[in-house]
C-alpha cells in the first residue's frame, strides 16, 4: 500500500525499496548533521543493505498498520530524498495515538520544507487515519525542531528528563503534543 502527499514544493512518498541508493546518500550528506540529534549509528547504517532492511520494515509498518513514514522529495527534484516525517508505535483502539519524527537536509533547514511536511502528514494522520494524538520528543536545545512544532500548533506538555539517547548520551527531551480536537466534541465520542 503507497501513499503520496504534495505541498507547495514537496512530494511526500511512503517507502519503495527503489529508494535505497537515495537514501544512503542521503545519510552520507548529513552524517555530520545528523549526529547531534540521532541514536550513534555504526558503519553498516550507511550501506544499501542497512537502507534495503529499513524501506521492508518501513512496508511492513504500513501493512501491519504500526507506522507510516514518508520521504520527502522537492517537487523539482524527484530524485533526491531530502528527509523523512514518520508516524510510528500507532495505537489503534482508544487510543488513537503514535509518535512522530522527522529530519530534514542540513542545507535545506530553514526553507518552510519542514513545516510543510509536517502539515501534511498531521492531517493525513487524522484525516485518513482517524487518529486523535500524534506525540513529539525534542530536545531543548534543539531550537528549530521546536519552531517547526510551534508553527504547527503542537502544543508543550512537559519535560521527559534523560528520556531518549541521542549520539550516546541520555536527553532531556520535551514533550509535545497535536490532538485531533474534531474527535473530541460529543457527536465524535
Amino acid at each position: 500500500m503507497a501513499f503520496s502527499l504534495q505541498t507547495e514544493d514537496l512530494v511526500l512518498k511512503t517507502a519503495d525499496l527503489s529508494f535505497a541508493d537515495m537514501l544512503v546518500e542521503y545519510f552520507k550528506r548529513n552524517q555530520s548533521f545528523l549526529k547531534a540529534f540521532e541514536p550513534k549509528r555504526d558503519a553498516h547504517f550507511y550501506t544499501l543493505e542497512h537502507q534495503q532492511a529499513q524501506l521492508q520494515r518501513d512496508l511492513t509498518d504500513i501493512i501491519e498498520r504500526t507506522g507510516i513514514r514518508f520521504y520527502i522529495f522537492l517537487e523539482s527534484d524527484p530524485d533526491t530524498i531530502i528527509g523523512s516525517v514518520g508516524l510510528s508505535n500507532i495505537v489503534w483502539g482508544n487510543f488513537l495515538s503514535c509518535f512522530f519524527g522527522y529530519r530534514l537536509d542540513e542545507a535545506l533547514q530553514g526553507k518552510g520544507y519542514m513545516t510543510q511536511a509536517v502539515n501534511a502528514v498531521v492531517a493525513f494522520a487524522f484525516d485518513t487515519l482517524k487518529l486523535h494524538r500524534i506525540e513529539a520528543n525534542i530536545m531543548p536545545r534543539n531550537l528549530a525542531s521546536r519552531r517547526v512544532l510551534d508553527k504547527c500548533s503542537f502544543r508543550e506538555e512537559g519535560l521527559s528528563p534523560r528520556y531518549i539517547q541521542i549520539n550516546g548520551v541520555w536527553e532531556d527531551h520535551v514533550h509535545m503534543v497535536k490532538r485531533n480536537e474534531a474527535m473530541e466534541t460529543e457527536e465524535n465520542v
